[in-house]
């Protein structure tokens, strides 16, 4: 009985070929999906046809076509592929591990998370964290990850996205690049070179018209990474918008100086996002309670001292 049973189940390598071959309609872009070769996907494609008796492929002049019993398997089959994804992702998340595979951003990884890991590590001495650098959102499912830090909106779909803290941010620049672009009031910075960030595209716009500026800018430069907007402005290229407790060694050491006093709460704010299927696991709850208490008693110094 069982090995009548077992004809009826094909291998996942065959599955996983056919269902590639029928979502991009090529043996070729199916094998770029897969990382094997063309002949490797055909050959998986006729073990399949051959195990079941049935053509699921009319091969044409302009590559290949799912025949009629083809698209109903295909639909089925796809279906079935993504619980099994589902099935295995929650799987792992429930395992018995002691890693913690934690996506962070570049600036804040470095000048707020990490001067605080050491007293992650030791309430928590048998977890073991991975770091790894992503800007913006990306695909949990296939990157090992189990947890990010995220600037934006808590808008990433299939996670759960924790708030963190506020970003308050002003308008910097070096001390020669003011001097030799005196401002006297607010709406003086139109007329200057300012910087843009990527994953804050609005946020000039948002300061003027906190001080009821609305008249349009001129133009700058663009940086995907905060850490480049920095060394812009030490090389006295113009003018940034940053968050002030990232860049507090700068200010305070005078290499960066304020271009004028006004900062103000950024619509973007801080997250700590975990993809729902992983909410069970464990290292990545505890950080989630460490980091969450961590960012609570910032945002309160940050208060009292204000």
């Amino acid at each position: 009985m069982l090995t009548h049973q077992r004809r009826f189940l094909p291998s996942t390598s065959a599955l996983a070929a056919f269902d590639s071959v029928a979502k991009l309609g090529s043996f070729s872009a199916a094998a770029n999906e897969l990382a094997l070769t063309q002949g490797a996907i055909s050959r998986q494609i006729g073990l399949l046809e051959e195990q079941l008796g049935v053509r699921l492929f009319e091969r044409t002049n302009r590559g290949v076509e799912l025949t009629p019993i083809g698209r109903t398997y295909a639909k089925g089959i796809g279906d079935a592929l993504a619980t099994i994804r589902t099935l295995s992702l929650e799987a792992m998340a429930t395992r018995d591990d002691t890693h913690l595979r934690l996506a962070i951003l570049p600036t804040f990884g470095t000048r707020w998370l990490m001067p605080r890991i050491p007293d992650f590590l030791s309430k928590n001495p048998a977890i073991i964290m991975d770091f790894a650098t992503r800007i913006g959102q990306f695909d949990f499912e296939g990157s090992g990850l189990d947890a990010a830090i995220h600037i934006g909106e808590p808008n990433w779909p299939g996670t759960d996205c924790q708030f963190l803290m506020h970003e308050i941010v002003a308008p910097v620049c070096s001390p020669a690049f003011l001097a030799a672009n005196p401002v006297s009031r607010p709406a003086d910075l139109l007329s200057k070179p300012l910087f843009d960030m990527a994953s804050r595209p609005r946020a000039w716009e948002h300061w003027f018209s906190s001080l009821g500026i609305s008249e349009g800018r001129g133009g700058g430069m663009r940086f995907e990474q905060f850490s480049n907007v920095v060394q812009a402005c030490h090389a006295g290229l113009g003018i940034a918008l940053v968050p002030t407790f990232l860049i507090e060694p700068e200010l305070s050491g005078g290499q960066l100086v304020r271009a004028w006093d006004h900062e103000i709460k950024s619509s973007s704010a801080y997250y700590l996002v975990r993809p729902l299927s992983k909410m069970a696991y464990g290292p990545a709850s505890t950080f989630s309670t460490w980091i969450l208490d961590q960012a609570r008693s910032f945002s309160q110094q940050r208060l009292e001292r204000d």
